[in-house]
């Protein structure tokens, strides 16, 4: 028996994930129940790890499990759009990038309107899953800000791209304060591009407030509206969501934050060739410099 997992072993334990039954994921992937039974079964053999605890209530999935789940996922992803790839590979240049799902919503447009000759294929994800892919080759870029707090993988490099900052975002109608306590007794919504929010909570705390997290960008800018609150988030979402009577300012509490282009080495010559006007079509500073 082979020591790789075959595709109808990722599609069972994604499918597993999701309905939390083997009858459900058998039903989807059109085997019986005692089959995806005996599939997993002989997979968690081959492992030599359980991978989903199962009773009459249903099944979930263990620590192992979940890490081969998101595996499975990624490697289903990334062959459901081989022909597409390959398709586009006819046309022009394909890049694979990924980046963090607050951002996505503005690289990928940017790198549209500067990659003209060639096909984006997007994904995202956290950033240091994201690295970890471009390490294996699965993916030919990804933009985070996660670079310069975690080991690189030998095979890539990270370049700088732009700068970003916190900023205070405040809907109309909501009144912060001022002095050493200016968020005393209100609900701050905040987001962080990086995995900080718990240091960015406990600032906020000191000033008062008390932190309410948002997954998105878009989601705290929209929660802040929603219960009349302020919300702290990077600069540059702050000032891509703000309506003309919100105000964005700088946020009480520091925080900074590079975005870098992480590639294998060398860095493609195309990407290459667009970092330096991508700060300007994310409105972001340049990289190093001051707003």
């Amino acid at each position: 028996m082979s020591s790789l997992p075959s595709v109808e072993d990722l599609r069972l334990v994604a499918a597993l994930a999701r309905h939390g039954s083997l009858g459900a994921a058998g039903r989807e992937l059109r085997i019986s129940q005692p089959a995806a039974s005996n599939r997993l079964a002989a997979l968690e053999r081959r492992i030599g790890e359980r991978l989903f605890d199962r009773d009459t209530t249903g099944a979930r999935p263990t620590p192992a499990g979940r890490a081969l789940v998101a595996e499975a996922v990624h490697v289903l992803g990334h062959l459901e759009a081989i022909f597409d790839r390959t398709r586009s590979a006819a046309r022009g240049e394909v890049l694979s990038v990924g980046t963090f799902p607050s951002l996505a919503a503005w690289l990928f447009p940017a790198l549209a309107a500067l990659l003209r000759d060639a096909t984006v294929h997007q994904v995202t994800d956290h950033g240091d899953r994201l690295v970890e892919w471009v390490g294996e080759g699965s993916l030919d870029a990804a933009f985070v800000t996660v670079a310069n707090q975690m080991r690189l993988p030998a095979t890539a490099t990270a370049t700088p791209v732009a700068g970003d900052r916190l900023a205070l975002l405040t809907p109309p109608g909501v009144r912060v304060g001022s002095g050493r306590r200016p968020f005393a007794g209100l609900d701050v919504v905040a987001h962080s591009y990086d995995p900080s929010a718990d240091a960015l909570h406990r600032r906020l705390s000191a000033l008062g407030a008390r932190p309410t997290p948002a997954a998105t960008g878009e989601t705290a800018v929209r929660m802040g509206r929603l219960l009349g609150c302020p919300v702290v988030l990077p600069r540059g979402l702050a000032l891509a969501y703000a309506t003309p009577d919100e105000e964005v300012a700088p946020a009480p509490v520091p925080g900074r934050f590079t975005l870098f282009l992480v590639t294998r080495r060398p860095v493609p010559a195309v990407l290459a060739a667009v970092v330096g006007g991508l700060a300007a079509r994310l409105g972001l500073e340049p990289a190093g410099g001051e707003p």
